[in-house]
């Protein structure tokens, strides 16, 4: 080879190279240009997923309401768990004591027992354990009923037949909802036309 060749091949590499440098700076340009987008709408796509997060959670919580409100309404006209009657009815009843901390969905008393009923929308066997633990927490929790019975109570607007017969296996009462309950509340100016 030539000088004169050399010289047009290496004049010919440095065309090409400056060529190349100024394609892979437009790429990497458009490489930022694309993260930059992606981003964006990855910030959008997760503030979206929040918001659902949020709806189904409230939605969650609304049904957990509703099932409360229910049995809190049930057992304040009839506050029976089988042949026990009570005379008292507490709901959403908090307490901490020391390093115990719980909260009862409803607390049914009298003079010599206490009932606890933990309200679901739909029981699953694991809400067993939960209501285990808080009958076990209940009188360190609220030393004044060490002497009294304990009976515990799973409320659910439905319960599968698996976690109703661990339900009812444990010695708890199982409360679901059945038949005509009906409460009718009307205002002194009851409009009739």
């Amino acid at each position: 080879m030539t000088d004169e060749e050399l010289k047009e091949l290496v004049a010919s590499l440095a065309i090409a190279q400056k060529k190349t440098d100024e394609q892979m700076n437009r790429t990497e340009e458009q490489m930022r240009h694309t993260d930059e987008m992606l981003e964006q709408k990855l910030t959008v796509l997760s503030e979206k997923i929040e918001r659902v997060g949020d709806l189904v959670g409230n939605m969650g919580r609304n049904q957990g309401d509703v099932a409360e409100e229910f049995f809190f309404n049930s057992l304040a006209n009839d506050a029976h768990l089988g042949s026990v009657h009570f005379d008292d009815i507490t709901k959403n009843q908090h307490k901490q004591r020391g390093k115990f901390q719980e909260e009862y969905d409803i607390v049914m008393t009298n003079g010599e027992a206490v009932g606890i009923v933990e309200v679901k929308y739909k029981v699953h066997e694991n809400d067993l354990k939960k209501l285990e633990r808080k009958m076990r927490n209940f009188k360190k929790l609220f030393p004044i009923y060490e002497a009294y019975k304990l009976y515990g109570a799973i409320a659910s607007f439905h319960i599968n037949d698996d976690a109703k017969e661990a339900a009812l296996n444990q010695g708890f009462f199982v409360l679901q909802r059945s038949g005509n309950v009906l409460q009718t509340d009307c205002s002194e100016n009851l409009l009739v036309l």
